[in-house]
């Protein structure tokens, strides 16, 4: 179903610029790390500095407000459920403000992930979230991903 509300919004790769916006919604997906410490990380990829891991691709949703949702994509060699011998694409952060969430904003991120999946040589497309993340894992199925494998991590202090 096609939202009215899509056609102000614009997917783009981050530039600089965005560093401030999107630091604050990194912040939000993931809490564990201050808004500062996702600024520096954000300099760094934005800047062009090399990071030593496969190639990333850092996806903007832009409306007339500011930056509204972002999509991390990476280049992995391998993945859980997908084909060993090439490399796949990897939803590595998906992210929607929630004033802006149900209105297409995340497909839009994924197809252009997905776009840039393709130009990269991948032919999958692969993701993960914590298994009590039921939003995500109802988004991720209804945009057309399916669950390869569970896992429960363990620890033991010795």
């Amino acid at each position: 179903m096609y939202d009215s509300r899509l056609k102000d919004i614009h997917i783009r790769l981050a530039q600089p610029s965005d560093c401030d916006q999107l630091a604050s919604l990194r912040y939000r997906l993931w809490p564990e790390s201050s808004a500062e410490e996702h600024r520096r990380e954000l300099t760094s990829l934005l800047g062009g500095e090399p990071s030593g891991t496969l190639p990333i691709a850092i996806l903007v949703a832009e409306a007339s407000d500011g930056v509204v949702g972002f999509l991390e994509a990476g280049l992995r060699s391998h993945a859980d459920g997908c084909d060993p011998a090439r490399p796949v694409g990897y939803v590595e952060g998906w992210y929607v403000t929630a004033n802006r969430q149900r209105q297409g904003i995340g497909s839009k991120l994924l197809a252009a992930a997905e776009d840039w999946a393709r130009r990269q040589g991948c032919l999958e497309m692969a993701s993960d979230t914590w298994i009590d993340n039921g939003l995500s894992q109802r988004v991720h199925e209804a945009l057309g991903f399916e669950v390869v494998d569970r896992c429960v991590h363990y620890r033991k202090p010795l």
